[in-house]
């Protein structure tokens, strides 16, 4: 049945594949795939382009989103909300928020809108694109996914130096103060593991308000933590020359080995397709939470403190700056 599958950071590494197995298995959906740069020139949004043109009357738009802007961001969302409502597009039927940021090569970056750029893109931006388009969902059913990661959960991934928690005050998350003269790359991760807790606790909160109220209740939120892909183009930008040399010549190359050690090791491709099975509903219809690939799994006794979700809530509110007076939010 037709519907609108919104895929954020389309022309990244386990998207393409995303892409490709929807138009592959449901020709029918309406896919509006979202990338800073929709130029042809951009060499991942060839890729893309390419993609799509294997697929006779496929129905997608290639869109310019850029998620370091909540003017940008509520702009998109207001555009898409207003073609649902003409009937231009269908109902949503999914918003997969794949794209991210890190930096693990330089001190803290702000956004013009005045916050941590890593916490902004990965976290805020989506919450905003998310709430604002609740309620151009399908009536008949509707998923969100957010990704988060192993990062998340304290001890869980080799590149932590510094462990991830929420603070007392959730504010430094978005805006910190000045970073200390130290590692970039402990402080980056640090930043990149914590934007993954927040979207966890965040996904769960997501859940109770959603089911909270009947108008709502028909969408589903999970969180995903896609494994370690081994060859995301995500090890190589913005990450220093040794990262990128163990990409290149031991994470690769030796992934199946690395899986004996590391069962979330995998291609982008397999990641692609988990993910498009989550956002179709296909892989676990109707059930809400976190997911470690396509397994419902439990994650870090930090992330499940349902007093910290709340706040986290309250505080994406703030952050994000949606209007509540025009745009339905689950109270």
């Amino acid at each position: 049945m037709p519907g609108t599958i919104i895929l954020t950071g389309a022309n990244g590494s386990a998207a393409v594949h995303t892409v490709r197995y929807v138009l592959q298995h449901h020709i029918d959906k309406h896919l509006v795939l979202t990338v800073r740069n929709p130029s042809g020139e951009d060499a991942n949004t060839s890729a893309l382009k390419a993609t799509v043109d294997e697929f006779q009357g496929a129905k997608v738009s290639i869109r310019k989103l850029d998620l370091a802007s909540l003017a940008e961001v509520n702009s998109f969302a207001k555009t898409l909300a207003d073609e649902v409502s003409r009937g231009e597009l269908p109902p949503l039927e999914s918003i997969i928020c794949n794209a991210f940021y890190w930096n693990l090569t330089t001190p803290l970056e702000t956004t013009a809108d005045g916050f941590e750029k890593t916490f902004q893109v990965n976290h805020i931006a989506h919450a905003a694109l998310v709430l604002n388009l609740l309620g151009s969902f399908s009536p008949s059913g509707g998923r969100v996914v957010l990704f988060t990661s192993d990062a998340h959960w304290s001890g869980k991934n080799g590149l932590e130096k510094i462990p991830p928690a929420i603070p007392a005050d959730p504010q430094e998350l978005a805006k910190p103060g000045p970073d200390v003269p130290e590692n970039p790359m402990a402080k980056g991760f640090y930043r990149y593991a914590v934007s993954k807790l927040a979207i966890l606790m965040w996904t769960y909160a997501l859940n109770r308000h959603l089911e909270a109220h009947s108008e709502f209740a028909h969408i589903t939120a999970v969180a995903l933590n896609p494994g370690n892909l081994s060859d995301s183009r995500a090890l190589r930008v913005n990450t220093p020359a040794l990262l990128r040399v163990l990409s290149t010549l031991v994470i690769r190359p030796l992934r199946p080995l690395l899986k004996l050690t590391d069962p979330t090791m995998r291609t982008s491709k397999e990641a692609g397709v988990d993910i498009a099975k989550l956002g179709l509903n296909e892989a676990s219809p109707g059930v809400r939470g976190f997911f470690t690939m396509l397994k419902e799994d439990t994650s870090s006794p930090d992330s499940l403190d349902q007093k910290v979700q709340e706040t986290l809530w309250a505080k994406t509110l703030e952050w994000t700056a949606v209007d509540q007076k025009t745009v339905k939010i689950p109270a």
